[in-house]
């Protein structure tokens, strides 16, 4: 598996498409980044499948609420 990959992600708040480098050193990760074009903090969580040689992310806007 690559150090580095580079994920297209669209900003949940909006809907800019924007590019986001990742570690994948670390293992699996919880972090947060802000969109360049409105400012807001977009959630990301990074799983690394290492038998399928993987990366998988999954963003949210952090303001959803789970009930």
């Amino acid at each position: 598996m690559k150090d580095y990959a580079e994920r297209h992600v669209t900003c949940p708040h909006c809907g800019q498409s924007i590019t986001v480098a990742i570690d994948t050193t670390q293992g699996n990760q919880d972090f947060y980044d802000d969109c360049p074009a409105c400012c807001h903090s977009i959630h990301m969580n990074m799983y690394l499948d290492e038998v399928r040689d993987k990366v998988e992310l999954t963003i949210d806007a952090d303001d959803e609420q789970i009930f």
